[in-house]
């Protein structure tokens, strides 16, 4: 298997630098480049086209969250996670809303960061409980605000929410696709009917929605 490759957005250079020698020591990790601003970050992405970048909020010439909403805006299959000393709800809806596939805080253990990287890079989408929970709470605070004639979402078919509960245990489409024996284009257009249908827009909205509603009991740790 190929080593993922990584770029690292942080304007500390002592953490960064010390980020990419964990990764480098850890296993299947390639540091394909380091910056120190969101503008440099938009900038090697698209000249680096890493897997996976992990970007930090508080940059000076362009915020992490900017530089993610360009980059998701330009290079759609590029995992962009959050790793920030924040814990500010709003910091972390505007990463979720512009297309952070996760949000982890730098206190995270060197273990659980490789494993949370080698999720996203899956297509898992990495979020704590607690993480879960403030994104549920925005979404009931924002659905109060939204005038009585909106759009309720659609029911899911039977079929639909099988692949609701397999992709909120954290699982790729191919994985999906074998356990229920269907291809994995189809996987693909049940995904994209479950977002159409929910109002959403990506996974990690369809796997806090499927938290909400219990589609499964508990999250790994």
């Amino acid at each position: 298997m190929d080593a993922i490759r990584v770029l690292l957005a942080d304007d500390h250079t002592l953490f960064r630098e010390g980020l990419a020698c964990l990764l480098c020591a850890g296993s299947g990790f390639e540091v394909v480049g380091q910056v120190q601003n969101g503008q440099e970050a938009v900038e090697k992405a698209k000249e680096l086209m890493p897997d996976i970048i992990l970007m930090d909020v508080y940059m000076p010439v362009l915020t992490g969250i900017e530089a993610t909403r360009q980059i998701k805006q330009n290079l759609p299959d590029v995992k962009i996670v959050i790793l920030s000393a924040s814990e500010e709800d709003q910091v972390l809806f505007e990463a979720i809303k512009n297309g952070a596939q996760g949000y982890l805080l730098k206190e995270i253990d060197a273990k659980d960061l490789f494993e949370m990287l080698h999720g996203v890079f899956r297509g898992e989408a990495p979020i704590s409980r607690s993480t879960a929970d403030k994104i549920l709470g925005e979404l009931v605070r924002k659905s109060q605000r939204e005038s009585e004639d909106s759009q309720s979402p659609e029911k899911l078919s039977s079929r639909e929410r099988e692949v609701l509960e397999h992709l909120a245990k954290g699982v790729t489409n191919k994985e999906i696709a074998f356990s229920l024996g269907i291809s994995e284009n189809t996987v693909k257009v049940h995904l994209k009917n479950i977002l159409k249908k929910l109002h959403l827009k990506n996974r990690v909205g369809a796997v806090t929605y499927a938290f909400r509603e219990g589609l499964i009991n508990q999250r790994k740790p």
